[in-house]
């Protein structure tokens, strides 16, 4: 069986998404960064990184979350949430890089400092700057949904999910879309798909 290893409050929040999207079975281990579970001999065994969320897929050990949504998603979800074409696999790859370089330092910067951290520790200049950072990737996004439902084209794939995982932050970030109405709506259509709202079931 599956193995999930973190907590839905983090990262493994998408992982936990994928596999309710494909319906798979899974034994969830609560690796909690916080009181130092990442941090524990046993767990570093299998990610030396300390860093969540890590898989077991039947004895095969994957850590990095865009590359264990990948995986899962060609494993289990070739032709529905992964592409069989070779190009739209490339798009897939290109978006879900995408956001983790464009986007998720930003919103994370944005929701530590607005939401997360301490009063006195926030830094409203720092959020600020942050999000004015994501004015142009977000433009992106815009202009691609506007164009087609979703990142591929008619149906939502693992590259949406990926993207929409990274920016399910900007809610508790307090990151203004109005700007960009189409993106807008694209994250409304991936956060209320069935799977997506079990997963943050487990965030509360």
């Amino acid at each position: 069986m599956l193995k999930i290893y973190g907590i839905a409050r983090s990262r493994a929040f998408r992982t936990m998404w994928m596999a309710k999207e494909l319906g798979l079975d899974y034994e969830h281990i609560p690796i909690n960064f916080a009181d130092g579970g990442t941090r524990d001999p046993e767990y570093l065994a299998i990610n030396p990184n300390g860093h969540v969320p890590t898989i077991d897929d039947d004895g095969f050990v994957l850590w990095e979350s865009m590359a264990i949504n990948l995986y899962l998603a060609k494993k289990y979800g070739r032709g529905t949430l992964y592409p069989i074409l070779f190009e739209d696999e490339a798009r897939t790859w290109q978006w879900s890089f995408w956001g983790m370089t464009e986007l998720e330092r930003p919103v994370l910067t944005a929701m530590f400092n607005r939401a997360l951290l301490p009063e006195d520790k926030r830094d409203a200049a720092l959020a600020d700057q942050c999000e004015r950072e994501m004015g142009r990737p977000l433009m992106v996004l815009d202009s691609v949904v506007a164009a087609s439902p979703y990142l591929l084209g008619e149906h939502f794939t693992v590259a949406d999910l990926n993207v929409a995982s990274i920016l399910s932050w900007a809610r508790p970030a307090r990151i203004d879309f109005s700007a960009v109405p189409k993106a807008a709506d694209w994250l409304k259509r991936c956060a209320e798909r069935p799977a997506a709202r079990a997963a943050r079931e487990l965030q509360r």
